[in-house]
């Protein structure tokens, strides 16, 4: 009896103190991580595909996968294509209350004087006449009109270099950390003048390097989608209010005009030119329900009818169809290397984790779907001791995989070099006994 007395005031004695150890360690241990540097792109990934053009990326729009690249890291002009930008701050001011479609705006003198220039791509804008924003917009992506652009731009930001500031900061928002921003609509600083921004040479010209402007179309895509109802138009008239414009993109892959590939339904989305800048563009096409975004930057442009950014264009998307798979990933998919998560209090040791939500991978045809592996880390702010600390709900987010594929490098818009998923719990689990825990204590299993 004696005994079993002391026996009992030792457990109570060890219960205090792991309940103690307990509230003071929470919080602090997570479970270690093997983390996924950002990894630099590789001057070209494929040198069997040969593009005559000074920058390339191929990304699938859904998960940032890179599937080709080609010095998609330098940075270069990138002349119209910088409306994507502006269309994207225009659909933000749309959905937050800001601008309404049908509002009727005024462009500002810098704006109208611009679009009155014949040697560039525009609609003419009327002095004192109003246009829809919506019209102005169309005006902008479908015909790249540069007085439009930046009367949208006076009408977000109020002034042009209050909207070239918004540009800035939105880029980094984006993860862009290294581009050029002076204009709205991608002209040179001095060809806009007033509108022009202040200590900025009359040269100065917006760049972004093709890996930027690919997270630029691809977050345009993810957060305003309906940008494709407009980038998707061939032809349109616009009206100024004393005459038509009859506007045809200048995008030429669009079913109709002069670039169109059937087996390549492109419905996106801006083209860029200047001497600069030679030819570009950023395009997106969905293919058997598989989005992808290309950029090209540079390619030749002999003449306003060259058709060569479209060639490259579809010559590298018809590259990344043909030579590589696309790959579903399942929810509640398991991964054998990867299976469960330890737990820290439970009344099991582990528990089992799967894929939350189904998802994409592109694979090479050399490579099979059973090449992929993961990793599994869990949440920090759920663990304890490096575990995940109990209980735990069946079905709960408790952490991420990264999947990785034997015989294929990965490289993604973020920088990582791996695919990334969430991991959830297949099942619950309970916290076990303090008597439980405190005779884990005295074996040295302190789980």
């Amino acid at each position: 009896m004696k005994l079993f007395k002391s026996l009992k005031k030792t457990m109570i004695s060890l219960i205090a103190g792991v309940t103690v150890g307990t509230t003071a360690l929470a919080g602090i241990s997570s479970l270690s991580n093997q983390k996924v540097s950002a990894a630099s792109l590789p001057g070209q990934t494929d040198t069997g595909l040969n593009l005559d053009v000074k920058a390339a990326i191929a990304v699938d729009a859904n998960t940032g996968q890179i599937l080709y690249a080609k010095n998609a890291e330098q940075v270069l002009p990138i002349a119209s294509m910088s409306k994507v930008m502006t269309a994207y701050l225009v659909l933000q001011a749309v959905k937050q209350g800001k601008l309404s479609w049908n509002q009727k705006i005024l462009p500002d003198s810098a704006a109208q004087k611009v679009s009155q220039d014949t040697t560039l791509s525009n609609v003419p804008l009327k002095e004192g006449q109003r246009y829809t924003v919506k019209s102005l917009y169309q005006a902008m992506l479908v015909y790249s009109a540069n007085g439009a652009a930046m009367a949208l731009a006076g009408a977000v930001g109020g002034t042009q270099k209050n909207f070239i500031d918004m540009m800035r900061k939105e880029a980094v928002k984006m993860g862009i950390k290294d581009s050029e921003w002076y204009t709205a609509n991608g002209l040179a600083n001095g060809e806009v003048g007033t509108g022009k921004y202040p200590g900025a040479s009359d040269s100065a010209e917006n760049k972004l390097s093709a890996k930027d402007m690919a997270i630029l179309a691809y977050r345009t895509l993810k957060d305003y989608p309906e940008i494709l109802e407009t980038t998707s138009i061939a032809r349109m008239k616009f009206n100024n209010g004393t005459s038509e414009t009859q506007m045809e993109n200048w995008n030429w892959m669009l079913k109709g005009l002069a670039k169109a590939y059937t087996a390549l339904p492109v419905d996106g989305l801006k083209t860029g030119t200047s001497d600069s800048a030679g030819a570009c563009f950023t395009a997106t096409v969905n293919k058997d329900g598989h989005r992808l975004i290309t950029v090209v930057l540079g390619a030749k442009h002999a003449s306003q009818e060259d058709l060569s950014r479209f060639e490259q264009t579809q010559k590298l998307m018809s590259y990344c169809y043909n030579s590589y798979s696309y790959t579903d990933i399942a929810a509640n998919k398991t991964f054998s290397s990867a299976k469960t998560l330890p737990v820290y209090h439970g009344k099991a040791l582990s528990v089992g984790v799967n894929t939350k939500e189904a998802t994409n991978i592109w694979l090479k045809n050399t490579v099979s779907a059973s090449n992929l592996t993961a990793t599994v880390t869990a949440d920090k702010k759920l663990t304890e001791k490096h575990k995940l600390l109990a209980p735990i709900a069946k079905g709960k987010t408790v952490g991420t995989f990264k999947v990785t594929v034997k015989g294929q490098d990965l490289y993604y818009l973020d920088g990582s070099n791996a695919l990334t998923l969430k991991a959830k719990t297949t099942k619950s689990v309970d916290k076990a006994n303090i008597f439980v825990i405190a005779w884990r204590t005295i074996t040295g299993k302190n789980y």
